[in-house]
């Protein structure tokens, strides 16, 4: 058992590691996080981790960043939990906010465009790594592999919807809990815990509190008001009929209903912000993707992007790019607020329940489809980032994703094959890893393009 306590100083500088290493959407940050806390600092054991990681899945918002959150709200409470979470976006953020101004201040930089054409491949690398760990750690057993394949194929090739995916996982954990529980019941609660996992601090030393409706009330009150807060200033300041207040109410929307990660939510914000408001031109919602993809932070956060192109365009009396900095900070508020009240409000009462046998067998069942749509992620990345053209193509009912062979980008796919070589073989941290494909891409692109 782990005696030594985990301060808040030590907790903080993790986190500020945990979010500089924050590259390659969902899948490698989840095991960026994993990477750092269970198996480096041995903060959390893996049924913890995973324990956390179903009910983050579950939420709308991004599932990382919220993992982040609930396991700082587990070391240190609230503050532990908020520090965590900030810090998660807070590099994003930045990168983001300079990478807008650039773009909309000088669109064609050949060292951006050099930066961001070597740092794909070695994201690509991170998330390869992530589904193989998350996958071994996760699938305990054939009922769990099968569910995960079952899992991807329902939405790879079928496109059905997140929701659905964990409501049919957890209907069949609860059900084949109670019909074949040791296939089943593979993440333990507490009481239950092995020698392993007594090495882990929080498994040791943090204990589930009975939850209160009083507090659960006073926590939804005050982050409701948070939410709400900047929205009720624009209108009592300036009305409701300016840029500002269409994008804070737009993306307080797409707040609750990005279920499945941010992949799921962007062909509904590409039209809106496209076709109905204009705050985009065609085509820049993939430049704001590539950011996404290529900076730190929570991969949703290509929302800012679009805010600050739409307050940059329909700035009224303002400066461009002051309205396109205040819609930047106002966008990351209103969709990062509710990722706080999810986890302050609901994790208390996951954490209370977690030796529940039918909320775990169907946690289980979850788990296993989280891989399956984890391993989407990754084959939709490494198809977008290895070939120039991928045509999608439908025969009945079944969704196929055919990349053009004649488009494949070979210096992609040897920077990845770098990558993976510096990252696998050679054992390198990630940050290096990257260092290496950006020194790539730069050389490639200024010697070659």
């Amino acid at each position: 058992m782990i005696d030594k306590q985990v301060s808040f100083k030590e907790a903080f500088k993790v986190w500020v590691r945990v979010a500089i290493h924050s590259f390659g959407g969902p899948a490698g940050q989840i095991a960026v996080i994993h990477k750092i806390l269970v198996e480096e600092k041995k903060w959390i054991s893996e049924n913890r981790f995973l324990h956390a990681l179903n009910y983050c899945m579950l939420l709308p918002g991004p599932e990382a960043q919220q993992l982040a959150t609930y396991i700082g709200w587990l070391l240190h409470r609230s503050k532990g939990g908020l520090v965590a979470g900030i810090l998660f976006v807070l590099p994003g953020f930045i990168s983001i906010l300079i990478l807008s101004i650039l773009y909309a201040a000088y669109r064609d930089i050949g060292i951006v465009e050099a930066i961001f054409f070597g740092i794909k491949p070695a994201v690509l690398a991170i998330v390869i790594g992530a589904v193989i760990k998350i996958g071994k750690r996760a699938l305990k057993n054939e009922v769990m592999v099968t569910m995960a394949a079952l899992a991807f194929v329902a939405i790879f090739f079928f496109q059905v919807d997140f929701p659905y995916i964990v409501v049919v996982a957890g209907l069949t954990g609860f059900i084949g809990g109670k019909l074949w529980e040791e296939k089943f019941y593979v993440i333990k609660g507490h009481g239950e815990k092995s020698e392993e996992e007594s090495a882990y601090f929080i498994d040791s030393h943090i204990r589930p509190v009975k939850p209160s409706l009083v507090k659960t009330l006073k926590t939804v009150f005050l982050f409701f008001s948070l939410w709400a807060l900047p929205l009720v200033l624009i209108a009592l300041w300036v009305g409701v009929e300016n840029i500002f207040f269409s994008e804070g109410l737009f993306f307080s929307k797409t707040a609750v209903v990005t279920f499945g990660g941010a992949y799921s939510v962007l062909a509904y914000i590409a039209q809106k912000a496209v076709e109905d408001y204009g705050w985009l031109k065609s085509g820049e919602m993939l430049d704001g993707l590539g950011m996404a993809e290529t900076t730190p932070g929570p991969l949703i956060q290509v929302v800012q992007f679009v805010g600050f192109m739409g307050a940059y365009r329909f700035a009224g009396s303002l400066d461009p790019m002051m309205a396109g900095i205040l819609a930047s900070i106002l966008v990351t508020w209103t969709t990062f607020i509710p990722c706080f009240l999810f986890i302050f409000t609901g994790a208390p009462y996951i954490e209370y329940l977690r030796g529940n046998k039918n909320l775990t067998t169907a946690l289980s069942g979850i788990t296993a489809a989280v891989v399956g749509v984890v391993l989407n992620l990754g084959v939709w990345f490494a198809l977008h980032t290895l070939f120039g053209k991928v045509n999608e193509s439908h025969s009945l009912g079944i969704r196929w994703l055919i990349p053009e062979w004649a488009t494949i980008d070979v210096p992609s796919l040897v920077i990845g094959l770098i990558a993976a070589f510096v990252y696998f073989i050679l054992k390198w941290e990630m940050l290096k890893t990257i260092l290496v494909s950006v020194i790539c891409g730069i050389l490639y692109y200024f010697t070659f393009l």
